[in-house]
């Protein structure tokens, strides 16, 4: 796989300090530039802001994959499995609530991955995954 370059996301929070704690500690992302309302952070690489947004009464939609139903919207990061079992063990003994806990989806398939769900403080929903065999990340 080529090297791949940072991409950037910006996300709506309706509590801006809850939130860059949320990412600051228990995801352990760097934080960056900041004002009264938005904050960068290092995800992985990749810049994340959260945006100062009010909060909207939008309920958690799902579409069903592999037997679980997913949050959709969601983002994050693809990690190596190493990273990926490690960083889940962390946020578990954080406590994390976890909306589909880590576990190994299309097992002893073809693009099978780890993976697992959990939401931000603002209701956003956040996938970290990893695959056994990274070059299956884009296979049809």
């Amino acid at each position: 796989m080529k090297q791949i370059t940072p991409f950037h996301v910006a996300i709506p929070v309706h509590n801006l300090d809850e939130c860059r704690t949320f990412y600051r500690d228990i995801l352990e992302c760097e934080e960056g530039r900041s004002s009264d309302h938005w904050v960068d952070f290092n995800l992985f690489g990749h810049q994340l802001v959260i945006h100062y947004k009010p909060k909207s009464e939008e309920t958690l939609h799902t579409n069903p994959v592999d037997g679980k139903n997913v949050p959709v919207p969601h983002y994050g990061v693809v990690l190596p499995w190493e990273t990926f079992e490690s960083f889940s063990e962390n946020l578990k003994k954080k406590g994390v609530e976890f909306v589909i806990e880590p576990y190994i989806r299309f097992k002893g398939e073809v693009g099978e991955q780890a993976t697992m769900f959990f939401l931000d403080p603002a209701g956003n929903a956040l996938e970290f995954k990893a695959f056994k065999d990274m070059d299956q990340l884009f296979a049809k």
